[in-house]
């Protein structure tokens, strides 16, 4: 399963400092623009409400109790003002003017008709207004007593307050938004500011990772990633120093297997005259003495063969090894290694004509000597080769039909002087042989694996490229 992207840390530290930003802009100014929106209102509406007490009590002592239209006029001018306009109504008779008693709220007619002066807010035309109404009672002696059955109702508008809590709505909005723009900003100076040395270790680990041990970082401050950057240049410095000790480790290794296989070679060589004699000689010896002469040459021909590999292998190492390319039909390279060690009858072949390739040949009659002989001595025949094509690379199989190699021995075989004892017979060879095939493959810039094949058997795959690389940089 694939896992999801992450937000890098940057883009998390500025995710959580404007959501925190915006919280708090949102909180702040949220509570401010409510209170100050409501403390508008109210007293726009309380300063409305005692305007129109005041004009009340210029309407007492009532001349009638049942005004006509032209008496409820009169009432609706005296309660008008500059902030707004009035309206009388007396059942089902009102003053003329610019109110119709229809657009009244219900429930506001109701509260006001029960004797109680009541008010509220209501949006006409998309602008805000406030009504307030409030009934004419009927005097007895000095004080009003009970309804008259008028009530008058003043409407004032709402505009310039609805424009002062727009405005008040703006300076919030443009509060938040310079809020976020500032938390942004000193979010940024904080990323840099912790990301500059987390980028540092970064860059500083890969160059380490790809081999370059002098990388160190520069410490700034005291802080905690001051410490990581101390932790990281003191390890290292002691990466360095092991690797130093290794590679001198490794480098003393090889020099004294070149040196010692070069300076066998020459006593090797006067051993293998001597061998040769004896193994010539060992059937005319007794019996104990001709089986030790035999046993002496073939351990004198193991000698050889091992000092050989070993020589192979330290060129390898050493980075001296060279290919010798030369253009050949693959059909004939492979016939050519089986008929060489006798080994064409044995082993069946398919190989499509007219296949070639620019190659070192002696390098692929290594490949494919140490592959067939490793088929024929540890698996079970029948041993194929099988060579396919395509317009730039070739690919050789060699597969036995024995019980092939166990499976944790596959990861290993080609490891120098491995021997996968629990799945094949003890080896006769130095273990070395899948080891330098490999590396002669690798040579040509190709690949030398191993599997088991679905039916049963051992199958390696030396996959090689159609025109190898030119030592010598010419182009092809």
């Amino acid at each position: 399963m694939t896992p999801r992207p992450s937000l890098g840390l940057r883009a998390r530290l500025l995710s959580a400092f404007a959501l925190l930003c915006v919280v708090t802009a949102a909180v702040v100014a949220g509570g401010m623009y409510v209170e100050a929106r409501t403390a508008i209102l109210q007293r726009a509406q309380d300063g409305a409400v005692q305007a129109m007490k005041n004009r009340l009590e210029t309407l007492y002592p009532l001349r009638t109790p049942t005004p006509d239209q032209a008496e409820l006029a009169e009432i609706a001018h005296t309660m008008t003002d500059q902030n707004g306009y009035a309206i009388a109504l007396y059942h089902e008779t009102h003053s003329p003017g610019r109110l119709d008693p229809a657009m009244i709220p219900p429930e506001l007619r109701r509260t006001v008709a029960d004797g109680v002066v009541a008010w509220q807010r209501v949006i006409w035309y998309d602008a805000p207004f406030l009504i307030i109404g409030s009934p004419l009672l009927i005097t007895e002696g000095d004080r009003p007593t009970r309804p008259s059955g008028i009530e008058i109702y003043t409407v004032r508008s709402l505009l310039s307050e609805q424009r002062s809590i727009d405005r008040l709505a703006t300076r919030a909005w443009l509060t938040g938004a310079a809020a976020l723009a500032f938390a942004v900003l000193l979010a940024l100076l904080a990323t840099r500011g912790v990301l500059r040395p987390v980028r540092e270790l970064g860059h500083a680990a890969r160059l380490l990772g790809q081999g370059h041990m002098r990388t160190r970082i520069t410490v700034r401050g005291t802080d905690e990633l001051a410490d990581v950057a101390h932790t990281f240049n003191n390890t290292a410095a002691e990466l360095e120093r092991h690797v130093e000790q290794l590679r001198d480790m490794e480098a003393d290794a090889r020099r004294f297997v070149a040196d010692v296989s070069h300076e066998l070679r020459t006593p090797l060589a006067a051993l293998t005259a001597v061998a040769d004699i004896l193994d010539e000689e060992a059937s005319q010896l007794p019996e104990p003495a001709g089986r030790a002469a035999k046993l002496v040459s073939q351990e004198t021909l193991n000698l050889t063969g091992l000092v050989n590999d070993l020589i192979e292998i330290s060129r390898f190492d050493s980075g001296v090894a060279a290919l010798a390319l030369n253009d050949v039909d693959m059909a004939e390279l492979v016939h050519a290694t089986l008929r060489n060690r006798g080994w064409t009858q044995p082993v069946h072949t398919e190989l499509p004509p007219a296949v070639t390739a620019r190659l070192d040949p002696r390098r692929v009659d290594v490949i494919l000597a140490n592959l067939v002989g490793n088929a024929l001595r540890h698996g079970e025949p029948p041993v194929s080769v099988h060579l396919t094509a395509d317009p730039h690379w070739i690919t050789l199989h060699v597969r036995d039909h024995g019980p092939g190699l166990d499976e944790t021995a596959l990861p290993h075989v080609f490891d120098r002087f491995y021997k996968a004892n629990a799945a094949r017979a003890r080896s006769e060879g130095s273990g070395l042989g899948l080891a330098i095939a490999r590396e002669n493959a690798r040579l040509h810039q190709g690949d030398l694996t191993a599997t088991n094949a679905p039916d049963g058997g051992a199958l390696f795959t030396l996959r090689l490229p159609r025109r190898a690389p030119d030592p010598d940089g010419d182009p092809e």
